[in-house]
């Protein structure tokens, strides 16, 4: 099991006021409930997790276990009982499976242990993956997210670090920790930072800080299988903001001017996949993937992203007259005041 990014979740029976062993130094032989520590795999801002085995059938698992900080902080205590409780649920081969959760007093969670890397370690290894790769993995990605979404869940952060592949690329979607449950409370902007995505990958309706949908996850996997094809993403930038606001006013490069190879049906799909409005997307994963399996029954569109792509739009000018005003607020009230008291 190569190093995962994070896993998280929701539902739990120790409350945010009980009493919580801290957990964040664990030593191989460490014993956990039943299970016994082996050795760290990975390690995050939020969690550490370990190979451990289970006592009971000798069966390997891995255990996340938060740090003593997030444990005190209620959104991010949120995010770790989010995935327990999605983890739990959902049951589908393409789907990290959480097997267990902490006992009173312990907060930690048992997960599947899986044999293979991240998607990131792959793309790293490889800037561009063969066509036919490309397709079959992101088929395989269609078919979990059109799993998880069928379920009333969407994982809103959908990326290649919180994806694992196997040797023979079967994925595994893992961290569900800023997923939505339908009817779940809407997220506000002041959370936005730490709960709508990475920047790279996130779709443009929660840039402008909507809750998204399963539309949202479409968008986030045509980003990429851009980058799986082109060995680039959409939206480079120098910081998030950069990456995030290009997204919503301009087009990306189109796929074939940088893979030649990619047909004008696959690029027509990654096209439709990455539509800035949601509902200009395919409506389900399940399309996105039949679209992918019969690309010689795809119409190919007109499209300004193929005319406009190299015109740059910046909202610098909108910028400017929004300090301009900002810095004449108090000399029009200075003047209001002088006004005022003739």
């Amino acid at each position: 099991m190569d190093s995962p990014s994070s896993l998280d979740a929701r539902d739990y029976s120790v409350p945010l006021s009980a009493p919580v062993l801290s957990m964040a130094i664990l030593r191989s032989g460490d014993q956990l409930g039943h299970y016994r520590t082996e050795e760290l795999v990975a390690r995050s801002g939020m969690a550490s997790i370990y190979r451990a085995t289970d006592m009971r059938n000798g069966r390997k698992v891995a255990i996340k276990v938060p740090h003593p900080d997030m444990e005190a902080d209620p959104v991010l205590f949120d995010r770790f009982m989010r995935e327990i409780e999605i983890g739990q649920r959902l049951d589908h081969p393409g789907v990290m499976k959480v097997l267990d959760k902490g006992e009173p007093g312990q907060v930690y969670m048992v997960m599947e242990w899986v044999e293979g890397r991240l998607l990131r370690k792959l793309f790293a290894e490889n800037r561009k993956l063969p066509i036919e790769r490309a397709r079959t993995i992101t088929i395989a990605i269609c078919d979990a997210l059109d799993y998880i979404h069928r379920h009333g869940v969407v994982h809103r952060d959908l990326k290649p670090e919180n994806i694992m592949i196997d040797a023979e690329d079967h994925i595994k979607l893992i961290d569900f920790g800023i997923a939505g449950n339908a009817g779940s409370r809407r997220l506000t902007f002041g959370k936005f930072s730490q709960i709508a995505g990475t920047p790279d990958y996130i779709s443009p309706e929660q840039v402008k800080g909507k809750r998204g949908d399963g539309r949202s996850d479409i968008y986030s996997l045509a980003v990429m299988l851009y980058e799986m094809l082109t060995g680039e993403t959409p939206f480079p930038g120098t910081n998030p903001f950069a990456i995030m606001n290009d997204r919503l006013m301009n087009h990306p490069v189109p796929p074939r001017e940088l893979n030649p190879a990619i047909s004008t049906a696959l690029q027509e799909v990654i096209y439709r996949a990455m539509e800035r409005e949601p509902q200009d997307r395919y409506s389900t994963a399940n399309e996105f993937a039949w679209d992918l399996e019969h690309l010689d029954e795809v119409k190919e569109s007109e499209r300004a992203e193929m005319r406009d792509w190299k015109r740059r739009r910046t909202p610098w000018l909108k910028q400017i007259l929004f300090y301009i005003g900002m810095a004449l607020i108090p000399v029009f009230i200075f003047g209001f005041l002088l006004f005022v008291a003739k």
